[in-house]
């Protein structure tokens, strides 16, 4: 049986004892061989990657069609971002401070939420489930400031993360502090990234389009094996972001 198994979970230095929902993808193989292991990817924004009834806007990923129809080897850990009215996304998914006219002052936490993922998250993973735990089989992955946070994951984290699918990531929020995230990290040479934006988005802020060159130029300075694509008519939406899964999957399962 392919399944979700979904449970609820708290992260204590983020929002106390408030409850949010995991989500964790089962291919169809883990049931039938039970010796294989499993790479797995971590994802943000959970509640939208698999139902459309759990989807903020109505619309999710719909990544579990597509794992079912592809049969792709892997688990899927999915954690559902903080719907706190008072940007409570964007402080969790914001590796750095950072200022916008549209939502103010923003403190990120971003270093906090990696930190629960990484030392939390993970090792409950790797316990409860059949996991390929060693870094060449660790990913993640988000669109927005999920895909912003997957950058920061797969930079700062790099002994953990392996691979990473940076989707629609919001560069916009602090392009200088981005800037030298790249430059300083220490990065392995077998670090892979997809990384895409939607046509249609590269107008929604100013010099998106050269920031967006500028951040695959230092990438590919620091010799990470990029996969880099303007989606044709590509928007800011879930919709367009499942459009993408055969380029992310097949970038992150690239053997």
């Amino acid at each position: 049986m392919i399944m979700v198994n979904t449970w609820d979970i708290t992260i204590p230095k983020l929002t106390e004892d408030e409850k949010r929902k995991a989500y964790i993808y089962l291919p169809e193989a883990y049931m039938n061989e039970t010796a294989k292991k499993y790479p797995v990817l971590y994802m943000f924004d959970g509640h939208n990657v698999f139902f459309d009834s759990h989807a903020t806007y109505g619309k999710s990923w719909g990544m579990k069609e597509y794992m079912d129809f592809t049969a792709t080897p892997l688990i899927i850990v999915a954690i559902e971002c903080n719907h706190s009215p008072d940007f409570g996304r964007l402080k969790e998914y914001s590796p750095f401070d950072f200022s916008d006219p549209q939502f103010g002052k923003i403190t990120g936490k971003g270093s906090i939420t990696m930190d629960w993922f990484v030392n939390t998250l993970k090792p409950e993973i790797d316990k409860k489930y059949r996991t390929l735990s060693g870094r060449e089989h660790t990913f993640i992955a988000g669109s927005s400031m999920g895909g912003l946070m997957s950058l920061y994951a797969v930079l700062k984290y790099n002994h953990i993360f392996s691979r990473a699918g940076v989707l629609s990531p919001s560069l916009w929020t602090d392009f200088h502090a981005i800037e030298r995230l790249i430059r300083t990290s220490f990065i392995k040479k077998d670090t892979v990234i997809y990384m895409d934006y939607g046509e249609e988005e590269l107008n929604s802020h100013s010099g998106m389009r050269r920031t967006f060159r500028k951040t695959i130029d230092l990438l590919s300075d620091r010799h990470i094996l990029l996969t880099s694509r303007i989606v044709p008519g590509g928007t800011h939406c879930e919709a367009s972001w499942e459009k993408q899964l055969p380029f992310l999957i097949h970038t992150l399962m690239y053997q």
